[in-house]
């Protein structure tokens, strides 16, 4: 369908090796970028000194000074997820594992869906995995890993013990 056509296109152009995560001339523009991307990073010193050292974890410094992000520029790729509502519930129903499933209290979902797609219709989606444990982070967005990656953790462990 026409609606899969931009998709097809950037996978297209993944695969010619045309699609590039942005380079930065230093790791304080690293830090700078996550900062823009979530302000909570920059909101007092504590929360600037994290975003410096994500910066050095999540950039690695090249042969010629700049700094590129250790990521995979496949995510950046708009609509790589299965929208079928059938398919979707089949995917989730299909999950036998005990799944943690964490969010942030801060809903960002309608911004980055543009109100496509709402957080009550997500909700209902998650009711299709059998054997999920929910856990919500207050203080954070979408970024709660960077906002309280203590208080994840300690979900993370307290889910795997």
């Amino acid at each position: 369908p026409k609606r899969y056509a931009y998709w097809m296109d950037e996978l297209k152009a993944l695969n010619r090796g045309e699609m590039k995560l942005k380079a930065y001339d230093s790791v304080e523009a690293v830090a700078q970028r996550l900062i823009k991307t979530n302000p909570r990073l920059g909101r007092d010193q504590a929360a600037r000194d994290r975003a410096q050292w994500l910066a050095h974890h999540w950039a690695s410094r090249t042969a010629a000074g700049q700094w590129e992000i250790q990521g995979d520029v496949a995510h950046k790729i708009r609509g790589a997820t299965v929208s079928n509502l059938d398919e979707v519930l089949a995917l989730y129903e299909a999950i036998t594992a005990p799944t943690l499933f964490v969010d942030a209290a801060e809903d960002s979902l309608a911004g980055w869906y543009d109100g496509k797609f709402t957080l009550a219709e997500f909700e209902e989606r998650l009711k299709s995995v059998a054997n999920l444990k929910r856990g919500r982070i207050q203080d954070a967005g979408h970024m709660l890993h960077h906002d309280q990656p203590e208080q994840l953790a300690r979900m993370i462990e307290d889910f795997l013990a």
